[in-house]
């Protein structure tokens, strides 16, 4: 028992108490966050940007420029999804669920290629290129990038950018040492699945019109 947990959060034996328990409050509001967006709840905003704000301090600590990059993102794209969550279409109709539309999925492309470009940058100027993790984090932040932007703009297949990034980060995250984190994407993983298929449902719905006898 003493050798498992040893293996799972040994690393936690150089971080102080503070840390931790900043880290363990950040996965627990980012649980809170993803559940919210499942439930196509607004309160996926709040908990997200308190997540978010705990992560951005922790990884700017940590030295961990891609993930922080995310963190900063998400935060500044929660407030953005706040108000187009909160934005009538009318005098009674919020933003609703949607698919992506042919422009959005354009857009989609143009932010992925150019988060790829901006980390590359970044990491060549910080001298960050140690090694595959900064490839895998290159390619996970312009997934991040692309899926926080669908969800801002209540797109349907936000989901599937999650569950992709979700997957990816379960491991790389507990290779860096974050097991609690490594945790949460796993947890974000099963989640986002059950997100996506939640919001299809919704969604198919309200474009099948209803039979009457």
């Amino acid at each position: 028992m003493n050798h498992i947990f040893e293996f799972f959060f040994g690393q936690y034996d150089a971080y102080s108490t503070t840390d931790i328990v900043l880290e363990i409050t950040a996965v627990i509001f980012g649980f809170l966050s993803v559940w919210f967006s499942k439930q196509n709840k607004i309160w996926v905003f709040p908990t997200g940007m308190i997540s978010t704000a705990i992560f951005v301090y922790l990884l700017i600590k940590w030295e961990l420029l891609g993930d922080m990059m995310i963190n900063v993102y998400y935060f500044i794209m929660s407030v953005y999804g706040w108000y187009i969550w909160t934005r009538k279409i009318d005098e009674t109709q919020v933003t609703p669920i949607s698919r992506t539309t042919i422009k959005e999925k354009q857009i989609g492309v143009v932010i992925f290629i150019a988060t790829l470009a901006f980390v590359y940058i970044v990491y060549q100027a910080f001298d960050k290129w140690s090694g595959w993790v900064a490839y895998v984090d290159t390619i996970t932040t312009a997934i991040f990038f692309v899926g926080m932007w669908l969800m801002a703009r209540r797109k349907l297949e936000n989901w599937l950018f999650w569950i992709v990034g979700d997957v990816i980060s379960v491991p790389l995250y507990f290779y860096k040492g974050f097991t609690f984190t490594s945790f949460q994407y796993l947890g974000f993983t099963f989640i986002a699945i059950f997100g996506y298929l939640a919001w299809k449902n919704s969604l198919n719905k309200i474009e099948t019109p209803t039979q009457t006898v």
